[in-house]
């Protein structure tokens, strides 16, 4: 497995603006925030993230691995997604590693510009379908499913 990867303060700080930007209703990209609660605190996490859809299905993948956003997904197996101002909750399950291969296929093809955290990361060997498809074993994958309200 892919040892962790921290954050750059850099990235950091990307997160907190693109964080900001949402709460203030000014959504741009393909991102959105995941809140999910801290698996020992339980206190509301949020991170930024890039949902993939797969025949009208949401997916989230892991671009940095050891990411606390999927250990407290795992332990919580819920959340909220959010999109400017319009948050859903959502149920978050895991994909099995023999499931995973055709989303993350599509995740390059979809958004490019983000294929390039997996390729620095170590995930996969370069941007193509195939490469990421190949990550299975390396890239939590999660179905959201809306939760009712």
């Amino acid at each position: 497995m892919t040892a962790r990867r921290s954050l750059s303060p850099r990235h950091r700080a990307r997160n907190h603006v693109v964080i900001l930007l949402h709460r203030l209703g000014l959504p741009f990209g393909p991102m959105h925030l995941l809140t999910v609660p801290g698996r020992t605190s339980g206190l509301p996490r949020t991170t930024p993230v890039a949902p993939v859809v797969v025949d009208g299905t949401r997916y989230l993948l892991q671009a940095y691995p050891g990411s606390d956003w999927v250990k407290n997904a795992r332990a919580a197996g819920h959340g909220v997604l959010t999109r400017g101002r319009r948050a859903q909750r959502v149920e978050l399950v895991e994909l099995p590693e023999a499931e995973r291969g055709r989303v993350l296929r599509e995740f390059p093809v979809q958004n490019p510009r983000g294929a390039g955290a997996f390729v620095r990361n170590g995930l996969v060997a370069s941007g193509s379908p195939a490469d990421f498809e190949a990550a299975a074993a390396r890239c939590p994958v999660f179905r959201v499913v809306p939760r009712p309200s």
